[in-house]
């Protein structure tokens, strides 16, 4: 089983209406469009956050068992559900997030159930890395977990969320020293490193924190990943008629653990000893599951059979 533990909230898409221009809910949120894409995989995935009891956790509960996503390990509490409304331009899409005093936001470390026996794997990252107490939280039980674990990490930045940035590198860099696996855009490690030199610097850089793997998305150009003994691994990005690119990173992120879980690589040895044709493999099928969700509006990963 793997465990995606973080944020899920409603992404507030725009949509013409006969008065102009209205938004129209969808169930979203980085951690959460992974978890769904993994169940969707037919991977065994659990999610563990914090739901709203009102109209949107509703939706959003249902999002995750219609998918096949292990609820047992949320927390529900009688607090509103965060909104993301998204503003896209030219298919890229940019944020506006209200959070205050959410479901997903107001977690405590006391609040999650213990991690079972059959998790495999954590998997953190997205807005709740960057908001207190949540971020605390999550930070504290990828800690506990480390040792036993494979821990995978995107950090999924959003400058614009980040209230206190030394609090929030602080929290980043602990984490990283825990992780196995950091996955970042080019924007990510760029914001990450200072963005001084060749991109696969940036990469060392970060991998000099403590991570045994590195994965840089590259948008169109597909992605590359830096291997515990230092080679590199690239693979192209797959065609695709792009609609907006919502999701696509946590799309990529699901199909990346979901082919590391069909390889029987879900372990702390075996990513420490991954090979460059099995990174190959790994990454050719989240850039694969990843074509399909850009192809299509808002965060709609694919079901295994439409691949």
């Amino acid at each position: 089983m793997i465990l995606c533990c973080g944020e899920a909230l409603i992404d507030m898409i725009p949509v013409k209406t006969a008065g102009g221009e209205g938004f129209e809910p969808h169930a979203g949120g980085a951690i959460y469009n992974t978890s769904i894409a993994l169940g969707r995989l037919g991977t065994d995935v659990a999610m563990v956050t914090g739901l709203s009891n009102d109209l949107f956790g509703q939706q959003l509960d249902a999002g995750l068992r219609d998918s096949g996503v292990d609820t047992s390990l949320v927390v529900y509490a009688n607090r509103p559900t965060t909104l993301a409304f998204v503003k896209l331009v030219e298919g890229q899409a940019t944020y506006l997030f209200y959070d205050e005093n959410s479901a997903g936001r107001m977690l405590n470390p006391s609040d999650f159930a213990d991690v079972p026996e059959a998790a495999k794997a954590l998997y953190f990252g997205g807005i709740s890395l960057a908001c207190e107490p949540g971020a605390a939280a999550y930070a504290a039980l990828c800690e506990a977990e480390a040792e036993r674990r494979l821990i995978m990490i995107d950090p999924n930045i959003r400058p614009g969320f980040i209230t206190d940035e030394a609090a929030y590198r602080a929290r980043l860099s602990a984490m990283f020293a825990n992780a196995d696996i950091v996955k970042v855009s080019d924007e990510d490690l760029a914001w990450i490193t200072g963005g001084e030199g060749a991109l696969v610097d940036q990469a060392r850089a970060l991998q000099a924190q403590g991570p045994k793997v590195i994965i840089v998305t590259l948008g169109k150009d597909g992605a590359m990943a830096l291997l515990p003994d230092g080679t590199e691994v690239r693979v192209a990005s797959q065609p695709a008629e792009v609609v907006d690119t919502v999701g696509a990173g946590d799309t990529f992120n699901a199909g990346v653990l979901a082919q590391l879980s069909r390889m029987g690589l879900v372990s702390k040895p075996a990513v420490a000893a991954i090979t460059s044709e099995q990174m190959e493999e790994v990454l050719g099928f989240g850039a694969k599951v990843a074509a399909v969700t850009v192809s299509r509006a808002g965060a709609n990963p694919p079901w295994s059979h439409e691949l």
